[in-house]
Formats: C-alpha cells, sequence, structure tokens
C-alpha cells in the first residue's frame, strides 16, 4: 500500500501539465493514433495548459492585491484565512485516505461507461483531489466514513452527468469536438437554473450578449483587450492604486485578457486529432455510440464572458464580505470565482447579462460555504500537519459546490432539513438535465442585437 502511494505521490507530483498529457497519450495509443501525432498532441496540450496556467496566474496575481488593498480601505477584519484552491488542495492531498479516490473515480466512470450510463470518459484525474476532500467533509460533519465515500461516488456520477448534458454546448462554445468539461465547479447551475428560467421570460436577458455580439453595439470596447483595460483600470482605483498603478493594472488584465483566445486555440488544435481517432474507434466496435473526453475547466479559459464576470464581481464578492451577518472569510486567494463564472458561462451560453446578473444573486453562497468550511479544513490542517496555522483558521472561499457538499454533509449528520433539501437538490439537478438537453447550443440560443 505504502508503495502505491509512493507512486501516486510521483506522479501527482509531475503536475497536471505532465499527467494528463501523459494520459491523452496512452488514450491516443489505444485509439490507433499514429506514435507521432499522438505525442505532438499530447505536447500540445500540455503547452496549452501550462500557457493558461500561467495566464490564470498571471491575472491572479496582478487581481488579488488590488482586492486585498481594496478591503483594507474598508477596514474590515475577518477571521478565516482564504488559502484558494492551492491551499485547499494540498491539505487534502496530506488526509492518509486521498490517494485512495483515483480507485472510486476510475471504478464509476468504467462501471458507468460499460453499462452505457455516461458518454464521458474522465481524463481529469487532477482533480480527484475535489472528491477527497467532499468525502473528508462528509466525514469530519457526520463521523462516518462510508457516508463520506458514498458522497464522493455521488459526486463522480453527477460530474459525468455534467459531462454529458453540457457537452455539446461545450463544443459550440470552444470549437473542439468531442470534449467536454468534469468538474464539480459546473454544478453551480442546479441552483442557477430557476433563475434562469425567469430571464427567459424578459426580452432583455434573451439578446445576444457574448463579448462577440456587444461588438455591434459597442465597437471597440468590447475588445478583450480594452474591457480588461477599462475593469482593470477602475478595479485599481477602487483599491486606491492612483492613477499610474490602476493604469499598470489595466495593462495586466489587457495582456491577460488578450492571451486567452491566442492559448485555448491550442487546445482545440491537440484534442481535434484525438477526438477523430476516439470517433473512428467507436464506430468501430460500438454502432451509435460516441465517447466525450472530459478534461479541467481551463478549455473554457478561452471564452472572455468569464474573465469579465468574474473579475466584475470582484467588488461585489468584498461587498458582500462585509455585510452579510455570519461571515467569517475575506475573500482574497479565491477572489476570482471560478465557479459562478464557469457554471453561468455553460448555463446561459454565454451571455454576459445573465452571467453578472446570476453572480450577483449567488456570490453569498460561497461566502457562507467557506465560512462553513473554515473548521473542516483548519481540522484537517492540524491533522496532518499540513500548514502551519498559528493559532488562526483557514478556508476556501470559492469552494467548488458548497451546496452540495453541505447538503450532503448535514443529511449524512442526520439533519431533515438537510435531508429534505438534498432530495430537492438531487431533483433540480434532473432538472438542469432535461432542460440543458432541449436547450438550444449559445450560437443559436438568443436574438441578435440590433
Amino acid at each position: 500500500m505504502e508503495i502505491f502511494q509512493s507512486v501516486i505521490d510521483y506522479i501527482l507530483n509531475l503536475g497536471s501539465a505532465i499527467f494528463v498529457p501523459l494520459i491523452i497519450l496512452i488514450i491516443g495509443l489505444i485509439a490507433r493514433m499514429p506514435l507521432k501525432k499522438a505525442f505532438m498532441s499530447a505536447i500540445t496540450l500540455g503547452v496549452a495548459f501550462t500557457g493558461m496556467s500561467m495566464v490564470i496566474g498571471f491575472m491572479s496575481d496582478a487581481v488579488s492585491p488590488a482586492s486585498e488593498a481594496m478591503a483594507k480601505n474598508t477596514g474590515i477584519n475577518l477571521p478565516a484565512l482564504d488559502l484558494g484552491w492551492t491551499g485547499a488542495a494540498s491539505i487534502t492531498w496530506s488526509w492518509s485516505y486521498a490517494f485512495v479516490f483515483f480507485a472510486v473515480v476510475l471504478g464509476v466512470n468504467f462501471i458507468m461507461l460499460l453499462l452505457n450510463w455516461t458518454k464521458t470518459l474522465n481524463v481529469d484525474m487532477w482533480n480527484v483531489w475535489g472528491k477527497a476532500l467532499t468525502a473528508y467533509l462528509v466525514y469530519f460533519i457526520s463521523g462516518s466514513l462510508i457516508a463520506g465515500f458514498a458522497a464522493a461516488i455521488i459526486q463522480v456520477v453527477l460530474e459525468l452527468k455534467m459531462g454529458d448534458m453540457f457537452q455539446r454546448h461545450i463544443q459550440d462554445l470552444t470549437g473542439i469536438p468531442l470534449v467536454t468539461v468534469t468538474h464539480l465547479m459546473n454544478i453551480s447551475a442546479v441552483l442557477m437554473l430557476p433563475v434562469n428560467i425567469v430571464m427567459d421570460k424578459i426580452p432583455f436577458f434573451n439578446k445576444k450578449a457574448d463579448t462577440t455580439a456587444l461588438k455591434a453595439k459597442i465597437g471597440i470596447f468590447s475588445e478583450n483587450s480594452v474591457m480588461g483595460f477599462i475593469i482593470g483600470v477602475l478595479l485599481g482605483f477602487g483599491a486606491a492604486y492612483g492613477l499610474s498603478g490602476s493604469l499598470n493594472l489595466g495593462i495586466q488584465i489587457a495582456t491577460a485578457m488578450a492571451l486567452f483566445p491566442m492559448i485555448s486555440k491550442m487546445f482545440m488544435q491537440s484534442l481535434s486529432p484525438l477526438a477523430d481517432a476516439m470517433s473512428e474507434m467507436m464506430k468501430k466496435r460500438f454502432k451509435d455510440r460516441e465517447v466525450y473526453i472530459g478534461l479541467d475547466w481551463p478549455v473554457l479559459a478561452g471564452r472572455s464572458e468569464i474573465w469579465v464576470t468574474a473579475i466584475i464581481l470582484v467588488p461585489v464578492f468584498i461587498g458582500y464580505a462585509m455585510i452579510l451577518p455570519g461571515n467569517q472569510v475575506l475573500p482574497l486567494a479565491g477572489i476570482i470565482n471560478y465557479s459562478i463564472a464557469v457554471g453561468g458561462l455553460l448555463l446561459t451560453g454565454g451571455n454576459l447579462y445573465r452571467m453578472i446578473t446570476l453572480g450577483l444573486i449567488y456570490t453569498p453562497l460561497y461566502l457562507y460555504g467557506a465560512t462553513y468550511l473554515a473548521p473542516v479544513l483548519t481540522g484537517l490542517a492540524k491533522k496532518t500537519g499540513a500548514v502551519d496555522l498559528k493559532g488562526g483558521s483557514i478556508t476556501w472561499s470559492s469552494i467548488e459546490g458548497p451546496e452540495f457538499r453541505i447538503l450532503f454533509a448535514e443529511a449524512a449528520n442526520l439533519n431533515i432539513v438537510a435531508i429534505v433539501g438534498f432530495i430537492i437538490f438531487i431533483a433540480m439537478f434532473v432538472w438542469l438535465y432535461k432542460y440543458m438537453s432541449k436547450e438550444p447550443v449559445p450560437s443559436a440560443r438568443y436574438e441578435e442585437t440590433k
């Protein structure tokens, strides 16, 4: 067992930019791609992930100090330190059971593919830690390790079904065939669905409002770099950076916004040949059956609607932290909330009006989720010694799927309200599945703006 864990640790230490392309190379060879072609697909994917991670990191490094300065200007002082997803991941991997969830993810996926309950093959093994975090949270609250594993299994099932339901929408948004996203952050669309359906009835929200459509209305101001510059300058003024600092922040965000779509094209270059090979293999072995490749969310990062929404919500996130009763979290490392932005993108098809409105409504959920998570993550850090706490508490302000994780944990703790809530949540997930199955793809969904 120790040898197996050492092997897993070694592979994880390679990083996702090596780990995921390695899996893609193996799948490509299984799909009878020529070695040269499979190798080039894997290398290009590694470059795409690395490039996207660098730009995301660059933007986060620019935005986080501005948000911290903005928070200091308000004078708020909240006790739970936001470590972001990287801190949460490192602490979760230190749990003794964490590596077992590789078997959980692979086993559930294999069974569902075998029984034709899903079309999605999840190769995003890097994010196995997210299932382990869910399991530990449930275990911490309920005291039942079995309930923790059950929660992780249900999470895997939901992620695969989200991969199925969103695939054609993701293909339309990215242009990459047979590729989908199997990340828990997509589950934010479940609670957003009722509000989105209400917006279906309001003419204002039924005009095309992605960045491409907005060019007809606002021209140069809809260009990625210009939007990034304007948002960055305004954020800099909010942080009291002064003119020079605000202009520099504007240029930094403009740079990131300009680079995102360039790097996203490399995902298409990498994954399109693999999708073709997989399609040919499935046609030979199974009639009328497709298999989707489930990947991490950065394949969507070329969509500028994600970044416009996430950055506009930065001051909103801080504002809510100031005024919400019971909140204990100052969002810093997790200040760019991908969960709201990515879930909103997939649900609305990139309609910025809807995405920003949904962000305004649902941001408080993440602060309360992070407040709930604080004793859990702090307890795990103390137990494993993964982080030197120095007497404080830690959390993750943009924790993915807080509603799912908290409802299951409390239901496992025999909280009647949570049990009913979890049943309703699963019913809403089924509703979302049916809704997205009928909903037109983003490019055909809204009226043209005039």
